[in-house]
């Protein structure tokens, strides 16, 4: 009998755990474009998709296309910070990035302080770094859960 309220609280605490999660991504483009030419953001979307909508099954007998509409696929409602490009026409500017460390910073603490935690951060370069290549950007995705 003496048991019963410590598996009660034991069975309860299992019970909130088990609950389902709420999954967040936030991400930042940060521009590597020479000379400050790029755009770079801060991006949060306001509403939220179902990939299911817009999923198809490819089998070996039906291998029809998916044809999900774009335009159904898009996010209107977003959320769009500033941030500074990584170059402007000196070079490579510190500064900048210190600035981006800053809003980034501001961002992951609103979050936290909303109750969401930083489960996961992934990242990647874009840029083929050829002859002449005027491109590239820094992507960073923010996963966050509560």
């Amino acid at each position: 009998m003496k048991k019963l309220p410590f598996l009660l609280i034991v069975c309860f605490c299992l019970g909130f755990e088990m609950q389902a999660q709420e999954f967040r991504v936030i991400t930042s483009v940060e521009s590597i474009v020479p000379n400050g030419l790029g755009r770079s953001r801060i991006i949060n979307a306001l509403e939220d998709k179902d990939y299911k909508e817009f999923t198809s099954v490819q089998t070996e007998d039906d291998n029809t296309r998916n044809k999900a509409d774009r335009s159904e696929i898009r996010v209107k409602n977003f959320e769009e910070t500033k941030l500074l490009n990584f170059f402007n026409l000196g070079g490579i500017r510190f500064q900048n990035i210190a600035a981006n460390d800053a809003v980034i910073t501001s961002m992951i603490n609103t979050m936290v302080r909303e109750g969401w935690e930083l489960a996961f951060v992934t990242s990647a370069v874009e840029s083929d770094s050829g002859k002449d290549d005027g491109q590239g950007i820094f992507i960073t995705r923010y996963i966050f859960k509560r």
